[in-house]
């Protein structure tokens, strides 16, 4: 099986093989790090937030590593003319300014978006009054507690299921939200069960999967920058 698959297919033996791939084509990236900060975002992160139910919230240290998971698996593109020097100081800004948050501020506020689940909209704007913590960074929160209701809104997931206009906003992540989970509720019959996470993260191993015999090398794309989404 090509283990790659297109957002309009129905194939779920499909979907489980490009979501099979995932951790495989991660490591293929080559990226420092990357591998260990995916396994904390994926398993012990969940755990944690899961663990501190009926009323869990995301410690500021945690929402540090997530951006750090977030930035290290995305990748950068060059928009703009004076996109060099935006890739020089966008990084260290935005991890500033999450560094800079006030821990009861973050608790505060990641309480409030998960007691607003499975309302996306307000859990979304509930994050979103964080310095530093925009739709995408809110999404990659949401979806580590609840990966049933949130995917995360990764570039390849966005382009995959949206097409090229890539708007990160929250009216864009609701319309995506649901195309993402339209597609888990289609792919789960019979035995087969797909959360939205689920959907977005076989729609990103694909991707890179696609790009992977074009260019030779998983690592040379893992190198190149350009501008990033908050």
């Amino acid at each position: 099986m090509a283990e790659t698959v297109d957002f309009a297919s129905g194939d779920a033996a499909a979907w489980r093989a490009a979501l099979a791939a995932y951790d495989r084509r991660l490591e293929a990236l080559d990226k420092p790090d990357l591998v260990a900060v995916d396994s904390y975002y994926r398993h012990e992160l969940p755990a944690l937030l899961r663990g501190r139910d009926p009323a869990p919230f995301i410690a500021k240290t945690e929402l540090v590593r997530l951006l750090q998971w977030k930035l290290s698996r995305g990748k950068w593109r060059s928009h703009a003319t004076n996109a060099i020097n935006w890739v020089l100081v966008a990084r260290p800004r935005l991890m500033d300014f999450v560094k800079g948050l006030d821990d009861a501020a973050v608790e505060s506020a990641s309480r409030k978006a998960f007691a607003a689940l499975p309302d996306l909209s307000k859990a979304i704007t509930e994050l979103t009054v964080l310095k530093g913590v925009g739709p995408a960074t809110a999404s990659a929160v949401l979806a580590a507690y609840a990966p049933d209701v949130a995917p995360f809104m990764s570039d390849e997931a966005m382009v995959a299921a949206l097409g090229n206009a890539k708007e990160y906003t929250l009216k864009q992540y609701l319309v995506f939200a649901d195309k993402l989970q339209g597609k888990a509720k289609e792919l789960s019959v019979g035995e087969e069960n797909f959360t939205p996470s689920d959907v977005e993260r076989a729609l990103w191993s694909s991707v890179i999967g696609s790009k992977s015999p074009a260019s030779g090398n998983l690592k040379s794309e893992s190198k190149m920058r350009g501008k990033r989404k908050r």
